[in-house]
């Protein structure tokens, strides 16, 4: 008998086939297609020879934790403690699963923010507690009434996802004051807090769980270099948690992959010496610019990008299908894959917008942009 009886094949995977079969630009899925930096790669080269491929410390490679911690201190002005409050994971994913199958009990509740990435739900199904969804605002801000609404002493943990991913949305500073009241409110509530594009952010700079000295006794911050990096192929990422939260986090991550990918962990812990993550917001803004001004002239309403590498759009003026049936049909006949937002919610939701990924180079975006002016 299954565990997770209504988890089929994603929505990622089956627009990724969709776009090899019909031989369309695939903007669906969230991973970029131009080359990695080349200071990173000759580092990985030079590495390969070296003694570097052994087990590394079960919570990570100490030089790199140390980076983490000049990372956070520059980033933040946030000092956190090398061997108690950092582990490296294998990717975010693996630090939200092992965050919830440490921290959540059977018939605990968790506060899921729709619509949401597909990776939350599924650890907390598998301990027997209960998944609660509340719906973020029409322009996908949170609807403070309904978070309160839906918390109470069951809940024992709410996951945010900010810049958010799939509608490039992020938090501001009344976003955390209220997050804070909530706490007080309901002392026993701890904070997942979903930050992997946080160096992808645009106009305004991003306002972090760790700028918040309220929240870090009982907050657990996800990261990733694959996102940062665009390597998202190595399945990197980190967590960042107070010792009590961080015991039981390592515990679980101990006997998931107990160390991660040691080359990897070496690679990037000399790439932090030469690259500046907080440029990155710059790379992509370009990249999001240029795409937006090649989308004006469709028949597509594109809405706000605050951050990630995701675009918004609603197809409301061209059709009333389904987002699902818009999108297959998208692939069908223009040859351009994106993903339906209606699968980010448990609800199903239908606004009539699809997702863009824009993390692609100038002709991919260009020769989309071409195909949906047909729209």
């Amino acid at each position: 008998m299954s565990k997770l009886p209504h988890i089929g094949t994603s929505i990622f995977t089956i627009m990724s086939q969709m776009a090899n079969e019909y031989n369309a630009i695939n903007l669906s899925q969230g991973f970029p297609n131009f080359p990695v930096d080349k200071r990173l790669t000759d580092i990985v080269a030079k590495l390969a020879t070296q003694n570097v491929h052994q087990y590394t410390p079960m919570s990570g490679y100490p030089p790199l934790l140390d980076k983490i911690v000049n990372l956070t201190q520059q980033s933040y002005q946030r000092t956190v403690s090398p061997k108690e409050e950092i582990l490296i994971t294998a990717g975010a994913t693996e630090g939200i699963f092992a965050t919830i199958q440490a921290l959540v009990n059977a018939n605990e509740e968790v506060i899921i923010l729709d619509p949401s990435y597909d990776c939350y739900e599924a650890p907390i199904l598998l301990i027997n507690a209960k998944p609660i969804r509340v719906s973020l605002n029409d322009d996908f801000t949170p609807n403070w009434e309904s978070i309160k609404k839906a918390t109470n002493e069951k809940t024992k943990l709410i996951i945010i996802n900010n810049p958010h991913n799939p509608t490039g949305k992020t938090w501001t500073e009344d976003d955390f004051i209220q997050l804070e009241k909530l706490t007080v409110a309901f002392p026993n509530l701890v904070i997942l807090s979903d930050e992997v594009y946080e160096y992808i952010t645009f106009e305004q700079p991003h306002v972090s769980i760790h700028h918040r000295p309220k929240l870090w006794n009982k907050s657990i911050s996800i990261s990733s270099f694959g996102k940062s990096f665009h390597i998202t192929g190595w399945k990197i990422g980190y967590v960042i948690a107070p010792e009590h939260l961080m015991k039981e986090i390592k515990k679980v991550h101990q006997f998931l992959v107990f160390s991660v990918n040691s080359i990897s962990q070496v690679a990037i812990s000399e790439y932090l010496d030469s690259v500046e993550v907080n440029s990155l917001g710059n790379f992509y803004q370009q990249k999001r610019d240029f795409f937006r001004t090649l989308l004006k002239d469709t028949k597509l309403e594109l809405l706000p990008c605050e951050g990630t590498y995701f675009q918004v759009a609603s197809y409301a003026n061209i059709s009333q299908e389904k987002d699902l049936d818009f999108t297959k049909r998208l692939v069908t006949e223009f040859g351009v894959a994106t993903i339906p937002i209606s699968t980010f919610y448990a609800n199903g939701k239908d606004a009539k917008c699809i997702r863009f990924c824009f993390a692609k180079d100038d002709t991919t975006l260009s020769q989309a942009a071409e195909r949906l002016m047909k729209l």
